[in-house]
């Protein structure tokens, strides 16, 4: 049995893995910690967890911990993941993983020394959308990638309570909406990008709007987007090679609606997008690990690379 405790009481756990660990019989979620002590109390009445920890040092002080799921704001990734795994508790860390290349570098020279696992919650990474997308570029079906192209645009409404609106919280549009763009294209292309051109709509310190081109080491070239303003939500990939092309609707959650075709050879393939969510995919993958079945697909050099990149966007975008 997995026994979860929960760092915040976050709008995103329910989904991410309260949802999910109520259709397993191998993991729970055995506590929370929030900054409000009364806000946690009704957090865990909500959602039918039995115990509450006074703070974060308790939470991850449990015997009834096996793994910490940290949730909180980005400015709180670094901290209080390095001293979960300081007392010895595997982390499953929100993304993005932390504020820059520097936090992440610290967390992941903790996790190695340590000995324990610590996974960037990517939770798209896992569907079996994204790995039969790898599947196929990986064996060349559509030969030598020169082009690609993602974007994911969610309107977010402006509070100075909303963390993604506060940039001393490790919040902006790329931290927490293009950051899956930009691991998309890292993932699928297999190799890590140079950044060559970046440009931001800031509002009040605030990235609102960010696109980035990238150069990859193959020759391909990739251009990313993301926005908190747009008028719609949208989530989608396209990759062009040489052979063929592929494109993604909604590579961001398949569950909630997906089209994935390829078109090799002048014949287009309409890709099965069913099966468990993206966060039931997360959870199985993290009991994986922790059984010791399998290596973390994400964190590591992985969230290493993914922040240095994230760092070069925003200097190339003038932040």
């Amino acid at each position: 049995m997995l026994r979860l405790g929960l760092l915040g009481a976050s709008k995103i756990a329910p989904g991410a893995v309260i949802a999910p660990a109520r259709k397993r019989d191998d993991v729970i979620i055995t506590a929370l910690a929030a900054r409000d002590p009364a806000r946690a109390e009704a957090y865990g009445e909500k959602h039918g967890i039995a115990a509450v920890a006074a703070t974060y040092a308790d939470l991850i002080a449990r015997d009834d911990v096996d793994m910490v799921y940290n949730a909180l704001p980005p400015a709180g990734h670094a901290e209080w993941t390095i001293k979960a795994l300081e007392a010895g508790k595997p982390v499953l860390c929100e993304k993005p993983f932390a504020r820059n290349a520097d936090e992440a570098r610290a967390m992941v020279a903790v996790s190695e020394r340590t000995g324990k696992h610590l996974i960037e919650a990517f939770h798209y990474r896992f569907h079996k959308v994204i790995l039969h997308a790898r599947e196929i570029i990986a064996s060349g079906a559509l030969g030598d990638i020169h082009r690609a192209s993602a974007l994911f645009e969610v309107p977010i409404r402006r509070d100075i309570d909303d963390l993604r609106w506060r940039a001393d919280q490790g919040g902006g549009a790329l931290m927490d909406l293009g950051c899956y763009p930009l691991h998309l294209m890292r993932t699928l292309l297999a190799e890590e990008p140079g950044i060559r051109e970046a440009r931001a709509e800031f509002i009040d310190g605030v990235d609102a709007k960010m696109t980035a081109a990238l150069a990859f080491p193959s020759g391909a070239r990739a251009d990313i987007s993301c926005s908190m303003i747009p008028e719609t939500f949208a989530a989608r990939a396209t990759l062009g090679g040489s052979t063929g092309r592929m494109e993604i609707i909604n590579f961001l959650a398949p569950q909630m609606g997906c089209k994935f075709t390829t078109t090799i050879g002048g014949e287009t393939t309409e890709h099965p997008t069913d099966g468990p969510s993206t966060y039931e995919a997360q959870l199985d993958h993290v009991c994986a690990v922790m059984r010791g079945e399998t290596a973390p697909l994400t964190g590591g050099a992985d969230a290493i690379a993914g922040m240095t990149a994230i760092d070069a966007i925003y200097r190339a975008a003038g932040r």
